[in-house]
C-alpha cells in the first residue's frame, strides 16, 4: 500500500538520494478477465458448442475463429495483452462433455450408471433439438424466497458422473492455458467464475490465479453448489492458498443486479463488518469489475443525481424467473459503495471496499468483443441482428440490444506476465474502459505543478513525488490540498476525447455520503458555467450512416488539479472518468443494416465511451 507525506523540499531530495530506486510499471496492458467457453453451461445451452477455451485464446491473440452462433470467420481487430477464462464453476464443462462425450459410469452403481446414462441422454435431445433456453430458465432463481432464505437453503444437484466430468475439463482447461502462455508476449491467466445468486441476487465473483497449471490441478474450483455466501468462498482462498502457494484475486462483477447485497453493510448471514471480516474481504478483492456487457456499475442516476453523465448503459434486468421491477440500491453501484467504505472504516477501523476499478466482457461466444463496431454479443444467439429482438431467455428479459459492447481491463505492469499482472491488481494499478483503449495515467501528490506535464511522460514526477491510481495519500500539511497529475490520450482506433473529470466522495460531519464531479480539463473551445462544469462537446454522429467524425473533441487532455474543497481532516477518495464524445452503439448500427427507424431496437443510437481508474484516497 503506498503512501506518501508532506516533507521539506530537503528532506524529500535527501529521501530521493538514499532510497533505493523502483521500477516504475511503463507497460500499459489490455486484457479481459470475464470470458466464457463451451466449457459455462449456460453458454453451452444457449448454442455454443464449439468455442472452447483454445479458440478463446486464438481469437484474443488476433487469429481468425469460428463463430459458434453463425459459424462466420471472426477476428478481434487489437488483440488483447491478457486473458482470464472464466467459466462457470458449477458444472464445470459437464454439459458439453455429456453431449459430445457421454457421461462416464466408471465408479457408480448401477443405478446412478442408469441416472447418468438418462440424464446424458436428455441433455442431447436438448441440444440437438435446442431446447437450451428453456432448460436455462428452469434453473434460474424462482420468485417467491429472500437471497438470505435462499443462501441459507441452497438447492442440491444429485447429478451422477458429474464430478468426473467436471475434474476432466478442469484439467484440460488449465492445461491449455498454460499451452497459451508466453510470457513479454501474451498472458493467459488460469481462473474461473463463482456464481452465487440466490432469489436473484447477483453476487458473482470472477477468481484468478497467478499459478501454473502444475499448481492449479490440486484443486477443483470452488462453487456457489458448495456455498452461496461470499465469507465461505474467501475462506476458501485462504486455505487453499495456504496448501498449494497460489496467490488469488477475486472480482466481483454486475453488482448493478445485485438486490442491494454486493456492497452490504450486513453479509448474507445478517453479521456487521468486523475488522477481520474486513480485512478478508479487501484481501481478496482489491478490485471490482464496474462495467461489461450486462451494463455499467459505477452509479444510477437515482444514487447520483447531480450527475449528467449517470444515465449510462442501464441494465434493469434481474437474472431470475418472473424478476420484479428494477430498483437501483446503494449497495449495488461502485461510487456509493465507495463512500459506504469510507462510513464503515469510521466505525471499525477498516475499510472493507477500498477496490480498484476495471472492465471486462462476459462474453460467452468465447470471444473478447468489446469493439462496438465488432460486437458478437452475448450468446452466440445474439451474433446477428434479426436475432436481438427475441429475450436471451425465456419470459421478461434483455434483448441483445440491451447488451454493451463493453469492457476492458488496462493494466499499468512492469511486464506482461502472470506474477506482473496479479501484482498489478494487488495494488490496484488498473483501470477499467468500456472497450477504446484510452491510455490514461492519474498521480496525487502535494506539489505538482503543470512543469510536471512538459515533455508528456508524468510518470518521472508521478512515482518521484506522489502516488499512482490505487495507492493512498497521507498527512496534509495546513494550507495544502492534494493536486493531482493527470493524462489521458485517445484511443488510435477511436474517438475524440470529451473530458476528463475528476469525482470525489467523503462522508461529511453529520456521516451521511457525499459527492462532488469536478470538469478539469476539456477538449476543444468550450464554456463553462457559474459552477465550472463545461459545455457539452456536440455530437458528431450521423444517424443514417453510424459515422462520426474527430472534427471536435481533443486526442489529448492533460491536467493539473487541485481540489478546492479540501478538508484535511476527512478522508476522501477521488477517481478519474475520461470521456470520449458521442459515437454510434452497435444497437444504432444494426438498425440501419436492417433498414429500421432506431428507435424501433432497444438501446441509445449514440454513447459517450469512458475509462474509469482506480481512486486514490486521502487519509487525515
Amino acid at each position: 500500500m503506498r503512501t506518501v507525506r508532506r516533507c521539506g523540499h530537503a528532506l524529500l531530495l535527501a529521501t530521493l538520494l538514499v532510497a533505493p530506486a523502483q521500477a516504475a510499471p511503463d507497460q500499459l496492458l489490455w486484457g479481459d478477465t470475464h470470458l466464457h467457453t463451451s466449457n459455462s453451461f449456460d453458454a453451452f445451452l444457449n448454442q455454443n458448442k464449439s468455442a472452447d477455451p483454445h479458440t478463446a485464446y486464438m481469437y484474443a491473440k488476433g487469429a481468425p475463429v469460428i463463430h459458434p452462433g453463425n459459424r462466420a470467420r471472426v477476428q478481434i481487430r487489437t488483440p488483447l495483452d491478457f486473458l482470464v477464462v472464466a467459466d462457470h464453476a458449477e458444472f464445470y464443462g459437464a454439459l458439453r462433455h455429456s453431449v459430445q462425450r457421454g457421461v462416464p459410469t466408471d465408479g457408480l452403481s448401477t443405478w446412478q450408471g442408469i441416472v447418468a446414462s438418462f440424464n446424458g441422454q436428455i441433455l442431447r435431445l436438448v441440444s440437438k433439438w435446442d431446447y437450451g433456453r428453456q432448460l436455462f430458465a428452469m434453473v434460474l432463481p424462482k420468485p417467491g424466497a429472500t437471497p438470505e432464505e435462499v443462501a441459507a437453503n441452497p438447492p442440491g444437484y444429485d447429478l451422477p458422473g458429474t464430478d468426473a466430468m467436471q475434474r476432466t475439463m478442469w484439467q484440460e482447461a488449465i492445461r491449455i492455458a498454460d499451452e497459451h502462455n508466453q510470457p513479454g508476449e501474451f498472458t493467459s491467466l488460469i481462473g474461473w467464475e463463482w456464481s452465487s445468486i440466490p432469489g436473484g441476487a447477483n453476487l458473482h465473483r470472477v477468481v484468478f490465479t497467478s499459478a501454473d497449471a502444475s499448481v492449479a490441478s490440486q484443486w477443483q474450483p470452488f462453487s456457489s453448489i458448495d456455498s452461496m455466501y461470499p465469507e465461505d468462498l474467501w475462506a476458501w482462498l485462504e486455505e487453499t492458498s495456504a496448501e498449494t502457494g497460489a496467490e488469488f484475486v477475486a472480482i466481483p462483477h454486475n453488482s448493478n443486479i445485485s438486490k442491494g447485497r454486493m456492497f452490504p453493510e450486513k453479509s448474507l448471514r445478517g453479521e456487521p463488518f468486523t475488522k477481520t471480516s474486513a480485512q478478508a474481504r479487501a484481501k481478496w478483492e482489491m478490485v471490482v469489475e464496474a462495467t461489461q456487457f450486462k451494463g455499467d456499475s459505477e452509479t444510477h442516476p437515482d444514487l447520483s443525481p447531480n450527475d449528467e453523465f449517470a444515465d449510462f448503459e442501464l441494465y434493469p434486468y434481474y437474472i431470475q424467473n418472473d424478476p420484479p421491477p428494477y430498483e437501483a440500491n446503494a449497495a449495488d453501484y461502485v461510487r456509493t459503495a465507495l463512500m459506504r467504505g469510507l462510513a464503515i472504516e469510521e466505525k471499525i477501523g477498516f475499510n472493507p471496499y477500498q477496490f480498484g476499478l476495471i472492465g471486462s466482457t462476459d462474453s460467452h461466444t468465447g470471444l473478447a468483443s468489446a469493439e462496438e463496431n465488432n460486437f458478437w454479443g452475448k450468446f452466440p444467439r445474439d451474433s446477428t441482428p434479426e436475432n436481438k429482438t427475441a429475450a436471451w431467455r425465456t419470459g421478461r428479459g434483455p434483448s441483445g440490444w440491451s447488451m454493451s459492447a463493453s469492457g476492458l481491463a488496462a493494466v499499468w505492469a512492469e511486464a506482461n506476465t502472470r506474477d506482473e499482472i496479479l501484482e498489478a491488481f494487488r495494488r490496484r494499478e488498473v483501470y477499467a474502459t468500456t472497450g477504446p483503449r484510452m491510455a490514461v495515467r492519474v498521480f496525487a501528490g502535494w506539489d505538482f505543478d503543470p512543469a510536471d506535464l512538459a515533455g508528456g511522460d508524468l510518470a518521472v514526477a508521478g512515482y518521484a513525488r506522489g502516488v499512482p491510481m490505487g495507492g493512498e495519500l497521507t498527512a496534509a500539511s495546513e494550507g495544502h490540498a492534494p493536486r493531482f497529475l493527470i493524462q489521458a490520450l485517445k484511443d488510435p482506433k477511436s474517438a475524440n476525447l470529451d473530458r476528463i473529470q475528476v469525482i470525489k466522495g467523503w462522508v461529511d460531519e453529520s456521516g451521511e455520503p457525499s459527492e462532488k464531479i469536478y470538469d478539469v480539463a476539456g477538449g476543444g473551445v468550450r464554456n463553462r458555467d457559474e459552477d465550472g462544469r463545461l459545455s457539452a462537446v456536440g455530437n458528431t454522429v450521423d444517424l443514417k450512416t453510424a459515422r462520426y467524425s474527430n472534427e471536435i473533441g481533443s486526442a489529448e487532455l492533460t491536467a493539473v488539479w487541485e481540489d478546492p474543497d479540501f478538508d484535511p481532516m476527512r478522508k476522501a477518495f477521488y477517481y478519474v472518468r475520461v470521456l470520449e464524445i458521442p459515437t454510434p452503439r452497435h444497437s444504432l448500427m444494426d438498425a440501419i443494416a436492417l433498414g429500421v427507424d432506431p428507435s424501433e431496437v432497444e438501446g441509445a443510437s449514440t454513447l459517450q465511451e469512458r475509462a474509469y481508474t482506480s481512486p486514490i484516497w486521502y487519509r487525515p
